[in-house]
């Protein structure tokens, strides 16, 4: 028994390297990654983060959270037609189409997933290849995506609140009253890896509760299935890992309270229906929420008098090693009072062996930051700025 789980979870693993949608994420990311570079180049000259950013974020932070919720997977024994992960394939570079990532969250590709099932096999129509597939589909379904639905959605929300501030990129914009503002913007995919159990020959069943969100068969096999998660957000009204965490919190108690809610589709398995619903909406809301909490407020990347705000940090530069973080002041530097990027150089040239600035970090508090500085070293230390409106106007034009 144990050698022919061993042997299945094995065979599943491999599925995985087989599913498009692996393959799809990873250009996908690499998309992302070079349309971020390119719009950063020409908003500041220079890139924040490399083009392979998106692409280490893709699998890095996801595989531990695809192998835990793997494992409660398995344990509960939840398992889903085949047909089922064919559409949620397919939703999701349906929605990637749409060139909005956000779209590919799985409240939306599961959710998408779910009500089709639903209309398809309600309305007895005919899908080529899979007609019979859809046609044999009975409602002890429906509380089994529910579940994966929910799980996925605490998984989210964990990337988001973990990962999802790291390595934002800022961006230039322009205010109500036309002045050059900064905002910061995430863009994120994450593949999941998580098993699931699909109708088969292989295992049987090990106790007489397992699985207990089954599909009517006696016999499975596993399957491990790259889901897509994607992010995206705009900032400009606060700091913006404070308000990526805050929608990160929010998703994770959506998704706690869908996968307490889908618990009751093992009894009445048509309540799960409203339970998806309510995962689709409650995912909406959210994002609208974040939308008109941060419309509402003024821009925080702006130009300030008493000092010269930081937009945004280059990896490995002078500036990321002494300590400077984004939104902070920069008030004077070896002494020099700064208001714009100008000055903050031609201070900085008086002593060019040695940097010693006065900033006022996110709290108002004021602290002192200092190095050497080498040769070889970038001259412009690795600061993005908000430009002077001649200097934006130049960029863009």
């Amino acid at each position: 028994m144990v050698e022919t789980w061993l042997v299945e979870l094995l065979k599943g693993t491999g599925k995985l390297f087989l599913h498009p949608v692996l393959y799809y994420l990873v250009f996908l990311a690499g998309i992302l990654g070079v349309m971020r570079v390119k719009r950063e180049r020409k908003n500041f000259y220079i890139r924040a983060q490399d083009a392979y950013f998106e692409l280490r974020q893709l699998f890095r932070p996801s595989i531990l959270i695809g192998l835990l919720l793997s494992m409660i997977a398995v344990a509960a024994g939840i398992a889903v037609p085949f047909v089922a992960i064919l559409l949620i394939a397919g939703f999701t570079l349906l929605w990637s189409l749409t060139t909005n990532i956000r779209l590919m969250s799985p409240a939306y590709t599961i959710g998408a997933t779910f009500f089709s099932i639903i209309l398809i096999s309600q309305n007895n129509w005919s899908i080529p290849l899979f007609s019979k597939a859809f046609h044999s589909i009975s409602d002890k379904v429906y509380p089994s995506i529910v579940v994966v639905l929910g799980l996925l959605l605490i998984a989210e929300g964990i990337l988001i609140f973990k990962n999802g501030g790291k390595g934002t990129s800022p961006k230039l914009a322009k205010s109500k009253r036309g002045q050059s503002v900064g905002v910061h913007e995430v863009k994120r995919l994450w593949m999941l890896p998580l098993f699931l159990l699909i109708p088969g020959n292989a295992l049987q069943l090990p106790f007489d509760w397992w699985p207990v969100f089954h599909l009517g068969a006696k016999e499975y096999t596993s399957i491990l299935v790259p889901f897509a998660i994607g992010f995206h957000q705009q900032v400009k009204g606060m700091l913006p890992k404070e308000a990526i965490q805050l929608q990160g919190r929010r998703v994770i108690v959506l998704g706690v309270f869908i996968s307490l809610l889908s618990a009751v589709g093992y009894w009445y398995p048509l309540a799960s229906i409203v339970v998806a619903a309510l995962a689709v909406i409650g995912r909406e809301l959210i994002s609208l929420l974040a939308f008109m909490r941060d419309d509402s407020q003024p821009f925080y990347f702006s130009k300030k008098n008493h000092g010269l705000m930081i937009i945004g940090i280059i990896p490995e530069s002078p500036a990321s090693k002494m300590g400077l973080k984004v939104g902070e002041l920069i008030s004077k530097a070896n002494g020099v009072l700064i208001r714009d990027e100008k000055t903050l150089y031609e201070a900085l040239q008086k002593n060019r062996a040695h940097c010693k600035l006065e900033v006022f970090d996110t709290k108002g508090e004021i602290r002192f930051v200092q190095r050497a500085l080498y040769e070889g070293d970038h001259h412009e230390l690795g600061i993005l700025f908000v430009p002077d409106e001649h200097k934006y106007d130049e960029k863009i034009g």
